[in-house]
C-alpha cells in the first residue's frame, strides 16, 4: 500500500517503497558524503549504517545521542558516530517513516540546502509504503520541563503533536519570533520543510576553530550579518528562523522512537535542551506510555489525526 506525504495521518508503520540516495557536503565536517535510504522491515526503527566503518550500525534514538553542539550526533557502543541527523529525522517524522536503514559513507548527514526539503523530495520520489502494523506513539501523561538560564523546553499532554517555539536574538535581522505548528494535514511539508539552518557571520571563525561549520556556506545556510541577511535570495519565509527551530525540534524529538502525542514548548531552546527534555521524560515512568494509534475525525479540518486506539485508553 502506498501513502501520501503526511505522517499525521499514518496509523500503520511506514517505510520507503524503494531505495533512494543523494550526495552532498557535511555542514560541520565539510566532507563529501553519499547516503542511501533503504526500505526496512516493520519494527526495525531508523538505523544508520556506516559503510566506511565496517558497516557499523547506529540506531537513531535518544539513548544514542552523544553530542548536541549545534547539531544532534548519535553513536554506537564502539564510538562510531553520525552527526547533523536532525533535518533528515524531521523529514522522516513528517512523512511517518518508522523503519529505514540509512547507508552513509561518512560521519555526517549531507547538509544539502540546509533544510529538510531535499529529503522530503527524496522520500516522495521513493514512495511511502504502509506496513500493516500499528505505529507506536509516545503519549505524554504529565508536564516535564528543563530550564537552563533563560532557555526552557517542556512537554505537556496533548492529543496531537504540536510544537511551539520562541526565539529572541539581539540582531535586527532576527529579533523575536514565535510560532506554533501542529503536525497534521501535511503541515510539515507546507509550513516547515523549506526552512533553512542559520548562523551569524561574526561566529563563523570561532566555529571553525572548534571544528564546526567547515562545510557551511550561503548555499546551505542563512548567514546573518550585523543588521541584514547576506544571502542574495533572501528568506523563504518572513519567520524562517523560528520555523527552522521548530523543524529541528521535530527531528530531535523523533529520536523518541515514534511520534509524540504531546505539546512541546521551547523558549530559546536548542538541540541540547531538546535532548534533555526527552531524557527527563523517559526517566519518569509516570510521565509517558507507549500506545498504538487509530483515526478520528478532527473538526473543522476534514483530515485524519492521531489518537489513542480504544484498547490503549
Amino acid at each position: 500500500m502506498t501513502a501520501r506525504y503526511d505522517g499525521a495521518s499514518a496509523i500503520e508503520q511506514g517505510t520507503l517503497r524503494t531505495a533512494i540516495g543523494c550526495t552532498g557536503t557535511g555542514l560541520h565536517g565539510g566532507q563529501k558524503i553519499s547516503m542511501t535510504l533503504h526500505p526496512a522491515a516493520p519494527n526495525t526503527g531508523i538505523v544508520f549504517r556506516r559503510t566506511d566503518a565496517r558497516g557499523a550500525l547506529i540506531p537513531a534514538t535518544w539513548k544514542h545521542v552523544v553530542d548536541t553542539r549545534l547539531c544532534s550526533v548519535i553513536a554506537n557502543a564502539d564510538g562510531v558516530r553520525v552527526g547533523t541527523i536532525e533535518h533528515l529525522m524531521a523529514a522522516l517524522a513528517g512523512a511517518g517513516i518508522d523503519n529505514l536503514r540509512i547507508d552513509i559513507d561518512g560521519p555526517e548527514v549531507p547538509a544539502m540546502d540546509g533544510s529538510s526539503a531535499p529529503f522530503t523530495a527524496m522520500i516522495e520520489r521513493a514512495g511511502i509504503a504502509r506496513q500493516g502494523i500499528a505505529r507506536r506513539a509516545i503519549q505524554v501523561l504529565k508536564p516535564i520541563a528543563v530550564v537552563e538560564g533563560a532557555a526552557r523546553a517542556e512537554l505537556e499532554p496533548a492529543d496531537l503533536f504540536t510544537v511551539s517555539c520562541e526565539i529572541d536574538f539581539d540582531n535586527p535581522a532576527v529579533n523575536r519570533q514565535a510560532r506554533t505548528v501542529t503536525l497534521m494535514n501535511g503541515a510539515f511539508k507546507s509550513e516547515l520543510c523549506r526552512a533553512r539552518t542559520f548562523g551569524f557571520e561574526h561566529e563563523v571563525e570561532q566555529l571553525r576553530k572548534m571544528g564546526l561549520a567547515k562545510g557551511g556556506s550561503l548555499e546551505n545556510a542563512i548567514v546573518i550579518g550585523r543588521d541584514r541577511i547576506l544571502n542574495e535570495d533572501g528568506l523563504r519565509y518572513d519567520d524562517e528562523f523560528v520555523r527552522h527551530k521548530i523543524l529541528d525540534c521535530v527531528g530531535d524529538l523523533y529520536l523518541a522512537g515514534g511520534p509524540i502525542l504531546g505539546h512541546f514548548r521551547g523558549h530559546r531552546s536548542g538541540h541540547a535542551l531538546n535532548h534533555k527534555v526527552l531524557t527527563a521524560l523517559f526517566a519518569d515512568p509516570s510521565a509517558w506510555r507507549a500506545v498504538p494509534l487509530s483515526k478520528r475525525r478532527v473538526r473543522p479540518a476534514k483530515a485524519s489525526a492521531l489518537r489513542l486506539a480504544p484498547a490503549a485508553r
